[in-house]
């Protein structure tokens, strides 16, 4: 019976382990002792002296077969140069004779295996790749206009490759794609501005293109070429996630079948290490691009991929200076201004300056302040309603706001995207900004609510439908997205407020009665936890302790005992720091003139012990002094320094830079590391208590030492926060009040 094709199962296909390979190629893997674990079953379509029981055999006893030319255990030694330079980057492809046929060795790692894959030289290209490439390149960059640059590098690469039709395909953030630029032969439809649904390109398959920047399908009509293996030599099935050989998900031959494709080459367009777009190429007769000319074609999309990111660093850059410039006038209105509400809504300088918001409520003091296209006063007060109810962050953005909050639909003209800072939320004061609908025509290829139609055998075929005739629908309700540099610039304002406020925080009675009880209940807690928390651990310690001294212990229960005694010292750790914590706000200060350079050398050279990072790069610029209390001061510098250290310190090449600028109100001092960075989403919560960023949880830490710093620094009367980008590191920014 045949399977009926759903694409409700695209994200689940495992296309990484397909257990078949493409038919112009061959495939062996073997382990590091050179031990052959599987193969593909047409091995001896190529090799047709092979002998019958390949399983098992060390790989040295069919090289004479595989390179007759070359010299004795040089597989081998191709590994063991590939494994001492950390990469195959340098023997790829390694070209040899199989039969008197020129092909290439191409090797991969694939877990504790090594992918041998082997392909034919020759090539259906009639250029000479690798000598077009230059001027196609200059082509490709002769004009700074974004769409003008992706026009330039469909036609490119189209004249580089000679496939019938060269799209440049861009993801959206739900994973739905859109062609925004297309080269193709005369007598092609064109299919620009189409849109596809993410099902086409599920999100298995755009994690693969990050891994493997080209990929070809060089016939789609051919049988894959199953992989062998004995359940003695493994277990599991071979995961060719690193594969040029791979064979193609069943469900993207038929799609491409659909479309009367017959042979697809595909060049990744990366953005900040994710993937931005493809280059699709689509061929209407098989075609084959061999390993080298493949390796040209991606020098093309690493170029414009640098090209992208530069004009998007460029735009974005340009953005942020603009907001920034913004808050810093707000941040100097508020500290000369008795009235924060009246510095953060004048009319040159606003809060609606901070972001690109169409209009913005100040919900502050028992008053509502708008600025913009806004709301009603009725709307705006259940809206608040709502997220009194619904939101527990102090920060909460979204750009469908109609499909969460269903009253909002009356007033998604004006408001269809909103983001919130909440100031208080036990006052119920925040600031919020509005961005209105964007009523947007989505052309798609053939109707993509209809991903699946009965054919004459009874069976389901997949999308595209037939003929990919432009199917519209308007999409309502959704503003256009909160940018990152929107989110930074709030995060950013939130700082300042925060600032200003407690600035002004003596003026607020019910804020001191409120403090005053909460320092009584501190005290209560604090004593809790050294005390009713802190016995019961030092007796499981000892317990534990003890136990391990007996002799006759399994090895499992030894290990068991020993992770007792390791959890149970981190979670004195994590009280002694939250004792910290609270100790601080008791603290009278008595602020002296401090030198921070010493306590910055100190602290230098004792985290470098502390990590063993002697490679650490330190560039230290001016160090100002600071008005303060030398533990305090010194306890923030160690907890700055610590993260940047740690953090970068996976980046292989870590840098900590370190510097001050001082103003007429503020000495500023940056601290900034070029280590894992944060989540733009997770910005905002950086110095909450026990808060860790989700790609940090494998590093050692309790997510206490921020807040304490920020505790430290509002103690001071200063203010802290911080910049940050995913995979390109942290700055952290301290102002101290002169």
């Amino acid at each position: 019976m045949t399977p009926t094709v759903d694409l409700s199962n695209c994200d689940n296909e495992p296309i990484h382990i397909p257990g078949q390979v493409q038919s112009h190629g061959f495939l062996i893997a073997i382990d590091a002792k050179c031990i052959i674990k599987f193969h593909s079953e047409n091995i001896t379509q190529f090799l047709p002296d092979l002998p019958g029981d390949l399983l098992g055999r060390p790989i040295h006893d069919i090289e004479p077969l595989i390179g007759a030319n070359e010299p004795p255990d040089f597989i081998n030694q191709l590994i063991s140069f590939g494994r001492s330079n950390k990469s195959f980057d340098q023997t790829n492809p390694f070209s040899t004779d199989i039969q008197g046929t020129p092909f290439y060795l191409i090797i991969n790692v694939s877990g504790p295996l090594y992918l041998l894959e082997f392909e034919p030289v020759a090539s259906d290209l009639k250029t000479d790749l690798q000598k077009m490439i230059g001027r196609s390149i200059s082509e490709m960059l002769a004009d700074k206009n974004l769409n003008n640059l992706l026009n330039n590098s469909a036609t490119q690469v189209k004249n580089v490759i000679g496939y019938d039709r060269v799209m440049i395909y861009r993801f959206a953030a739900d994973g739905h794609g859109e062609v925004v630029a297309e080269a193709r032969n005369n007598e092609l439809d064109s299919w620009l501005g189409l849109h596809y649904p993410a099902s086409d390109i599920p999100k298995q398959a755009r994690e693969l293109y990050k891994h493997n920047l080209t990929r070809l399908i060089a016939n789609v009509h051919t049988t894959p070429s199953k992989i062998v293996t004995t359940k003695q030599l493994s277990e599991d099935p071979l995961d060719l996630t690193h594969s040029h050989l791979r064979a193609v998900s069943p469900i993207h031959i038929q799609y491409l079948k659909n479309m009367g494709v017959e042979s697809s080459f595909s060049i990744s367009l990366m953005y900040k290490k994710e993937l931005w777009g493809l280059i699709a190429c689509h061929n209407y007769s098989p075609r084959f691009i061999d390993y080298k000319a493949r390796d040209s074609a991606k020098l093309i999309g690493q170029i414009l991929s640098s090209a992208l990111e530069f004009r998007q660093d460029e735009a974005n850059q340009h953005l942020q200076d603009k907001f920034n410039s913004s808050v810093n006038a707000m941040s100097k209105n508020m500290l000369k201004n008795n009235s924060i509400e009246d510095a953060l809504t004048m009319p040159d300088v606003n809060i609606l300056h901070a972001t690109d918001a169409t209009g913005v409520v100040l919900i502050y003091d028992n008053n509502t302040y708008k600025i913009g296209k806004t709301p009603s006063d009725e709307q705006i007060q259940q809206l608040v309603g709502w997220i009194t109810e619904n939101v527990n962050d102090t920060f909460y953005s979204t750009n469908e706001l109609p499909y969460i909050y269903p009253e909002a639909d009356a007033f998604k003209k004006v408001a269809s995207g909103i983001m919130v800072l909440t100031l208080s939320a036990e006052l119920s004061e925040y600031i919020i900004w509005f961005k209105p609908e964007h009523l947007e025509i989505v052309t798609w290829a053939g109707n993509p609510d209809k991903p699946a139609e009965m054919a004459a055998d009874g069976t389901l075929k997949i999308s595209p439908r037939h003929s990919f005739e432009a199917w519209s629908q308007e999409v309502s309700g959704k503003s256009v997205p909160w940018a990152d540099e929107e989110i930074k610039s709030v995060t950013r304002l939130r700082a300042e407020v925060t600032y200003a406020i407690n600035q002004k925080a003596g003026a607020i009675r019910m804020l001191n009665e409120r403090l005053k009880q909460a320092y009584e209940e501190l005290d209560t807690f604090s004593f809790t936890i050294s005390h009713d928390l802190k016995n019961p651990l030092s007796t499981i310690k000892g317990y534990a302790q003890m136990l391990t001294k007996t002799s006759n212990l399994e090895s499992r229960t030894q290990d068991v005992l020993s992770k007792i005694d390791v959890k149970v010292d981190k979670m004195n750790s994590m009280i002694n720091e939250v004792l910290e914590y609270s100790r601080i706000g008791r603290l009278d200060l008595n602020p002296v003139e401090i030198d921070v350079a010493p306590i910055i050398a100190e602290h230098i050279k004792d985290l470098k012990v502390v990590y063993n990072a002697d490679h650490l790069k330190v560039n230290i610029g001016a160090t100002p002094p600071v008005q303060g209390d030398p533990t305090m001061i010194s306890q923030v510098f160690a907890n700055l320094l610590s993260n940047a250290i740690k953090y970068s310190l996976p980046s292989g090449s870590p840098e900590v830079h370190i510097d001050a600028t001082d103003n007429e109100s503020e000495i500023v001092y940056t601290i900034r590391d070029n280590g894992v960075g944060i989540d733009i989403k997770q910005l905002p919560h950086v110095f909450e208590l026990f808060k860790r960023m989700d790609n940090v949880q494998d590093i050692e830490g309790t997510g206490v030492g921020l807040a304490i710093v920020k505790r430290i620094i509002e103690k001071h009367n200063g203010k802290i926060w911080v910049d940050s980008k995913l995979g390109e590191g942290s700055t952290f920014f301290v102002a101290f009040k002169k």
